[in-house]
């Protein structure tokens, strides 16, 4: 039976026909076919980020193709066969039929072909080996794709084991394509494989191993995956710390944030997020947000009022407030009396900066050293206390000076 997709835009479109036409011009028709996620998307209904496209042309001769057509060619990767070309300002990833040669379990050494069946082969799961043509026909060398697609199962291509072994990401890939699409339990035999080679996953780079976890954490409901990664031994391979509880299980409800979902994955203490961070290699903009995050669950509650929430903002950071809050509700510490108006609060308050400094205290006759700097931070401790207040910054100062039976003032 002949499936087709039911033109969607982003094939119908004249950038896509004008990346056709270019490819068709040197190769003849069908030279060319959509290739993976977008074929298996739109198949489903689903939104289509990247457009792949697959091509019995050799890479140089794709390239040329490109650049003569009048269209930016891109060489992202000539020597494993992949081009791209930008059309009407959006990127096509053209890469040339291939079969593996070798593989060590990280990188293959790849040959180029003309057989679409070879190249099917050598991906990874079923669901993904699936090509289409401009016309929207679908083609599905492995005979069980859209079958797999539409019924929600990911069934590696051929032996998993050997999959497995071509590339060990293969592991995290089959969890984090369950996350997106799988329904009802994992295949157990890929489960069996998964478990079985979990430990080629300590020769992965930690960049790949952290982008897929992300990948998987930011699916609609992670948990089933989560769940199968560490009935399969997978989990604690690459997160010992995960602990897969109440709060992972109520923040997924709560917050569809990749980055809140780890930070509920595990303890909230700074130091080993601080080591988990530097382990596998996350940015320094997630590792500051997991650690401030932690430092700031001691600090905030659900109930707390606006005095509180305020000097909170100002000490930690709007964010850290607001992820910290979104753990203790996850936990179930504290009850929200009104989460709408402590969240507009959060959000909608900018901290005032500090309206005093060093000049202030010495027009004083307090000279420059170590002096300045505790007063300083005295008298931010009682302005902060006080709800930072707008006036009576001298006599604050001149309190802490020369501090008699009054207090300063608020």
């Amino acid at each position: 039976m002949t499936v087709r997709l039911d033109n969607p835009p982003w094939l119908t479109s004249a950038a896509t026909r004008a990346v056709f036409a270019a490819l068709e011009a040197a190769g003849g028709p069908g030279c060319a076919r959509f290739v993976g996620g977008s074929v298996r998307n739109a198949l489903l209904g689903q939104a289509v980020d990247d457009i792949d496209i697959a091509t019995t042309l050799e890479p140089e001769a794709a390239f040329g193709a490109i650049r003569k057509a009048g269209l930016k060619a891109v060489p992202t990767g000539l020597a494993h066969g992949t081009v791209t070309a930008v059309s009407g300002h959006r990127p096509y990833e053209i890469t040339t039929l291939r079969r593996d040669v070798t593989t060590d379990g990280r990188n293959a050494t790849v040959a180029f072909t003309d057989d679409w069946g070879e190249d099917a082969a050598r991906r990874d799961f079923r669901l993904n080996a699936l090509y289409a043509d401009l016309t929207g026909r679908i083609y599905d060398p492995t005979g069980a794709g859209v079958e797999d697609a539409l019924a929600g199962r990911v069934i590696f291509v051929g032996d998993p084991v050997t999959r497995i072994r071509e590339d060990y990401l293969r592991i995290l890939r089959f969890f984090r394509f369950y996350a997106w699409y799988g329904r009802d339990v994992p295949d157990a035999v890929a489960m069996a494989a998964c478990a079985a080679e979990a430990e080629g996953l300590a020769r992965l780079s930690a960049e790949r191993v952290s982008k897929e976890l992300m990948k998987l954490l930011a699916a609609p409901d992670p948990r089933r995956a989560v769940a199968a990664m560490a009935a399969a031994g997978v989990l604690a391979r690459i997160l010992p710390e995960a602990e897969t509880g109440p709060v992972f299980q109520r923040l997924c409800d709560l917050s569809a944030d990749p980055v809140l979902r780890l930070a509920a994955l595990v303890p909230a203490e700074a130091d080993l997020l601080r080591g988990l961070a530097g382990r596998l290699r996350l940015s320094n903009a997630v590792r500051d947000r997991l650690v401030t995050g932690a430092e700031a669950a001691a600090a905030v509650r659900p109930d707390m009022g606006d005095r509180a929430a305020r000097a909170a903002v100002y000490r930690l950071g709007a964010r850290a407030v607001q992820d910290a809050l979104m753990r203790q509700r996850a936990a179930g510490a504290g009850a929200p009396v009104d989460d709408q108006r402590l969240t507009a609060l959060i959000t909608g308050w900018t901290p005032p900066v500090l309206p005093v400094g060093g000049r202030d205290l010495a027009r004083l006759g307090v000279a420059p050293g170590p002096e300045t700097g505790r007063l300083l931070k005295a008298f931010e401790a009682g302005w902060i206390a006080d709800d930072f207040p707008a006036g009576g910054h001298e006599a604050r100062l001149r309190a802490l000076l020369d501090p008699g039976p009054n207090p300063p003032p608020g």
